[in-house]
């Protein structure tokens, strides 16, 4: 690790802790005790308001009431949090409008030649979704549903919702909020029906507090979920090449077995309600999308018809 990491590391460590000593510092960051008080001492020059105090058992701590010195990043911070922001800007993110501001606050805390090195990648890098004349241009299919700002708060304070949607409102635990095909989805436990159930935000009316005080608790809501799992009716084996591609894209809760110490072999299973048509389309398209590098161990007949379907067309 670079001195300069170490030490903004250092700083982050000590600033979450009341009282330090040389010794923690020595078997945190695995240093000699010359360089832990170097580090310290540097520290202590760039701002941070530390206290020694002395005696057998003394150490730091950091002043109270005291202004901490400001965020420094390294070369290679920087560039991890704009190309972050990049990637992400025409995303239907939510914040957008605070994105702007955010971005001047960052560049006034780096250096000129930061600053060049940025400039320098806004006009050298593209990401999907971005006008390549004009790559911080936001059209309105950018910007994220009006309602997801307010329902992001509304979750930091309490997950029992009523949401409506479509002129029904429901009572609803929501377990994950979540994007997936540009699509923002709330995975939620119907608190009347006790069903799992996935809600568009897109079709968000309105969201409010849920006040009834006698609902099931997050741990009695899981446990009833886990005796409601459908059985897996999909089982597939996926090779180097489909597990490549999956890692390139996948849906948001699939996760896989690797069958090896290598990760070159692994078992992918999941259900899928063989009666919903979009569910057989989307999983027909993924199954493509992942290629030939895969045997089916178990699939409905439904999907296997649709991708034979699929593949006679592209035959044709």
């Amino acid at each position: 690790m670079k001195k300069v990491e170490r030490i903004n590391i250092i700083m982050r460590y000590i600033n979450n802790r009341a009282h330090f000593t040389i010794s923690e510092i020595m078997r945190e960051f695995q240093i000699s005790r010359s360089t832990a008080i170097r580090d310290i001492r540097e520290i202590e020059a760039l701002g941070m308001p530390l206290v020694a105090e002395v005696g057998r058992d003394g150490g730091y701590f950091v002043m109270r009431n005291s202004v901490l010195p400001v965020v420094r990043f390294t070369d290679s911070e920087v560039k991890a949090l704009f190309i972050a922001f990049m990637a992400t800007r025409n995303q239907q993110l939510p914040y957008l409008k605070s994105r702007q501001s955010l971005s001047e606050k960052l560049l006034g805390l780096i250096s000129e030649n930061q600053q060049d090195d940025l400039f320098l990648l806004n006009q050298l890098l593209l990401f999907e979704g971005t006008n390549p004349n004009n790559p911080d241009l936001l059209d309105l299919a950018d910007l994220p549903h009006p309602m997801l700002e307010k329902l992001i708060q509304l979750l930091l304070t309490d997950c029992y919702l009523f949401i409506s949607i479509n002129g029904e409102t429901y009572p609803v635990y929501l377990l994950h909020l979540y994007r997936e095909k540009s699509v923002w989805l709330i995975e939620g436990f119907d608190l009347q029906e006790e069903k799992l159930r996935i809600y568009p935000v897109d079709q968000l009316i309105d969201v409010m507090p849920y006040p009834v005080k006698n609902s099931l608790s997050r741990k009695k809501i899981l446990e009833k979920l886990n005796k409601q799992k459908e059985a897996v009716n999909v089982v597939l084996e996926l090779g180097p090449d489909a597990i490549a591609q999956f890692r390139k894209y996948h849906p948001v809760k699939a996760s896989l077995s690797y069958t090896n110490p290598y990760q070159t072999t692994a078992i992918y299973e999941t259900f899928i309600h063989a009666d919903n048509p979009d569910e057989v389309s989307g999983i027909t398209n993924w199954l493509l999308f992942l290629g030939e590098d895969i045997k089916i161990r178990e699939m409905p007949a439904e999907v296997l018809k649709s991708i034979q379907s699929r593949l006679n067309i592209y035959g044709q």
